[in-house]
């Protein structure tokens, strides 16, 4: 009994972890664009990244300002 309830506490734990890790984030800003490449400014931060890393990118939404009425 032990036994199980250590392990299923160990793979909690490490499932945890793992979806702590990827859920860095970092916040750029795009400095320019020259057909399908991307050059963006992370400041400080873009140590965390390294060649090959695969990043997922997010677009700001628009807010609207028009108020639709009857």
């Amino acid at each position: 009994m032990k036994t199980r309830t250590t392990l299923m506490i160990t793979f909690a734990l490490g499932i945890f972890l793992t979806t702590s890790i990827q859920a860095a984030t970092l916040k750029c800003t795009v400095e320019k664009i020259e057909g399908s490449v991307i050059t963006m400014d992370c400041g400080e931060k873009s140590a965390k990244l390294s060649p090959g890393t695969k990043v997922k990118v997010k677009t700001m939404k628009k807010k609207s300002s028009a108020i639709e009425g009857c």
